[in-house]
């Protein structure tokens, strides 16, 4: 599949997008030098913020995407802070597999939802946490909005559904209690979880179409060949502004989960 992710369309709303991150930062505890990871880096420059705001003594940014990657390069300062593409599902598998804990923070802002079996994946990914490290999570929870749910009914129409092989973007957020309940059994003496709304008010409802172009789309987008997603993305303009109103600004709510956890 090819690498749809633009840096450029991604940072068209770069304030709304980082605000959770830092509200994500604020809950990780100050410790002498630590050793962080930030799992799904972007364009490194909010794993920077990441590595300065803790003091970290080194600090690692992953990401899956070539294209991304591209702009953490402008951040690195080796050997303190670093970047590396790397899959995000197969370094929890080999962190579960031989237990080596390097990391005092493990991070990831809105990342882990692309990503399925989530209490499977946050106990492969306490492997990687040394004893009192910390888990830091913000995963979008606005599945039910019709951004998203148009996007999923779309997929599965006979234009669409031949090319997508019957995929449908489900992402595999989990109740915040749910998350509460893994964390427990995980055996983290201390948590906090919370679900927030950020409210977002862009230019027009035309934005919103420029907001999902940047994230949910490219899921649909890497699977498509050019003029079949150029369809795909007129019909979903379509049925998504037949429900959304037409006003300015427009009120976009966006749902977000956000987790943290001290291990013993």
């Amino acid at each position: 599949m090819q690498d749809p992710w633009n840096p450029q369309q991604y940072d068209r709303f770069r304030q709304e997008r980082s605000q959770p991150f830092f509200d994500l930062l604020a809950l990780v505890r100050p410790s002498p030098r630590p050793r962080v990871i930030d799992l799904g880096c972007g364009t490194g420059d909010l794993t920077a913020h990441l590595h300065a705001g803790l003091g970290a003594e080194r600090t690692l940014g992953v990401d899956s995407s070539e294209t991304m990657l591209a702009g953490a390069a402008a951040f690195a300062s080796p050997p303190a802070l670093t970047f590396e593409r790397a899959d995000i599902a197969a370094l929890a598998t080999a962190w579960s597999r031989a237990p080596k804990p390097r990391f005092d923070v493990v991070l990831s802002n809105a990342a882990l939802h692309w990503l399925p079996s989530h209490p499977e994946l946050l106990a492969q990914i306490t492997c990687a946490l040394a004893p009192r490290g910390q888990l830091a999570v913000q995963v979008p929870a606005n599945d039910d909005h019709p951004t998203h749910a148009i996007a999923a009914g779309l997929a599965v129409e006979p234009e669409f559904r031949g090319a997508l092989a019957g995929y449908a973007h489900r992402r595999e957020v989990l109740a915040p209690e749910r998350y509460a309940e893994i964390l427990n059994t995980l055996g983290y003496v201390e948590q906090h979880v919370r679900l927030v709304v950020y409210a977002h008010r862009l230019a027009s409802r035309e934005e919103v179409i420029e907001w999902v172009k940047g994230t949910l789309l490219t899921d649909y987008e890497k699977r498509m060949p050019p003029a079949l997603y150029a369809r795909f993305l007129e019909r979903y303009r379509k049925l998504l502004f037949s429900v959304l109103r037409n006003e300015r600004p427009y009120f976009y709510p966006f749902k977000r989960i956000l987790f943290w956890a001290l291990r013993p």
